[in-house]
């Protein structure tokens, strides 16, 4: 992963560079051209996939863009399979299930390539003209407005790593999720060789990303089979986390043209660790001052702060980073992912490291993993980076070594079940994302362990059988 780079202007595919992409003309000019016949209104959702609508370009252009859409509001209160769940309080069955208004954000207005004659932009819900408390996008754009008004911007870089396997999302089906096969066999990290349909599925997704103005910092192999990493440059967190969303779009949208199956998933296999690594900088906001500027061993005070915000506070935030039942098989030995809250100079051991030099020092938080929501797991870094700064924490020695065996640090939890239980017995997440953000995701929570905590996986009957 590169140091930070200077902002750059948005700009829309298809669009010229100079125009406003809140200016609907231009969107306008396109339909009645011929080159845009459809517009997807999309939003994230808690699982980090995108739901919506695709509309005519006539009707978006007409009524969407000005009053925006209804949706039902169980969108932001199901679970991964799209199934309706209690103790929700913005959509239930007590409610009605009634529909929550979307207003397109026209400032992620893109062109994606992958879908001919078709604009996406992203929606944000509102009830009663205010922004949804709870919804992901929200959640992030409060915590930069706390962090603006301490007088600080962010810059973050993701670095995605997911599996690739052959077949599509019907065969992984009826083979009931078994036996899946990588796309290669063995590491490739760093591997300059690759085999000719990996070759062509990156440069594919490579091809339809930069045409949709997404740019890519670059696409490597990884360490386990079938494991590729792509990164983004450095630059705005909301930025970064929509960009993120239409990378694992577009992943499984240019998957399904070739037979491969793009998996963002924490553990996709026992022993193998996908991650989510956010590499954070933060910046004075009237002088543009790095805040973590430094060389060697030493760190400013700020940078110290947000390493002990981040080491207090993310164990409480665990259920926002790391929100699935799989994300805590990844956190142990073995899988290159941290066990235990750790920081140290670049050292990949730690669960926080410290990367780069001057004014290009910046933080790498290793803690989430592939399937976290982006826009859920920068909001816990910059909380927990607020609340250091806030309470000027001081954070522990550095570790200089292997950091997975030191027993003496503090351990990641070992389940979602542990992890929900130290959230909310902590007042913390509700004092840095309020009560009713804890109250929705640890709802989110509950009922993620409760569809695993009854199902019976094949390393139980192995076990069972082993012993007769």
């Amino acid at each position: 992963m590169t140091a930070p780079v200077p902002h750059v202007p948005d700009t829309v595919p298809g669009i010229p560079a100079t125009a406003s992409v809140r200016d609907l003309d231009q969107l306008s000019a396109l339909v009645k051209g011929g080159a845009v016949t459809a517009v997807v209104l999309a939003t994230p959702n808690m699982q980090g996939g995108l739901k919506g609508k695709t509309y005519s370009a006539a009707h978006f252009l007409q009524e969407v863009a000005l009053h925006g859409a209804s949706m039902c509001g169980y969108v932001l209160a199901t679970d991964a399979e799209m199934r309706p769940l209690d103790g929700f309080g913005i959509a239930s069955w007590d409610t009605g299930y009634g529909d929550i208004r979307f207003v397109p954000d026209l400032g992620t207005l893109r062109m994606p390539s992958w879908l001919p004659g078709t604009a996406l932009v992203i929606a944000d819900p509102v009830t009663e003209d205010q922004p949804l408390a709870v919804a992901p996008r929200h959640v992030l754009k409060r915590q930069l407005e706390a962090l603006a008004g301490r007088g600080i911007s962010a810059d973050v870089g993701l670095e995605a790593e997911f599996v690739l396997y052959h077949g599509t999302r019907k065969d992984a089906a009826r083979a009931e999720y078994q036996g899946l096969r990588p796309l290669f066999e063995g590491s490739l990290d760093y591997g300059l060789h690759q085999p000719p349909l990996l070759r062509k599925y990156l440069a594919n997704l490579h091809a339809a990303l930069a045409g949709s103005g997404l740019p890519l910092e670059a696409i490597k192999g990884e360490g386990a089979s079938g494991q590729v990493e792509i990164t983004f440059p450095h630059g705005e967190p909301l930025q970064a986390a929509d960009q993120h969303m239409l990378l694992r779009h577009a992943a499984v949208e240019i998957g399904a043209a070739r037979r491969v199956l793009p998996l963002f998933m924490s553990a996709p296999e026992t022993g193998v660790g996908s991650g989510l690594h956010i590499h954070l900088s933060l910046h004075d906001t009237e002088g543009q001052r790095p805040l973590f500027d430094s060389e060697g061993k030493d760190l400013p005070e700020a940078a110290l702060h947000v390493v002990a915000g981040l080491l207090t506070a993310m164990p409480a935030l665990a259920p926002l980073w790391a929100a699935t039942f799989n994300a805590y098989k990844r956190l142990v030995p073995g899988t290159c992912a941290p066990v235990n809250y750790s920081w140290g100079f670049d050292n990949r051991t730690c669960a926080i490291r410290v990367v780069g030099t001057g004014a290009r020092r910046h933080l790498e938080i290793r803690l989430p993993g592939a399937d976290a929501n982006p826009y859920l797991a920068l909001a816990a870094v910059l909380a927990a980076a607020g609340h250091g700064l806030d309470n000027k924490l001081e954070p522990p020695a550095p570790t200089a070594g292997n950091a997975v065996a030191d027993t003496e640090l503090p351990p990641v939890p070992r389940s979602l079940d542990e992890a929900l239980q130290l959230m909310c017995m902590s007042e913390l997440p509700a004092q840095l994302l309020t009560a009713e953000v804890v109250q929705h995701y640890a709802v989110a929570a509950h009922h993620e362990v409760e569809a695993h905590r009854g199902v019976v996986s094949p390393e139980e009957r192995r076990r069972e059988i082993a012993l007769l």
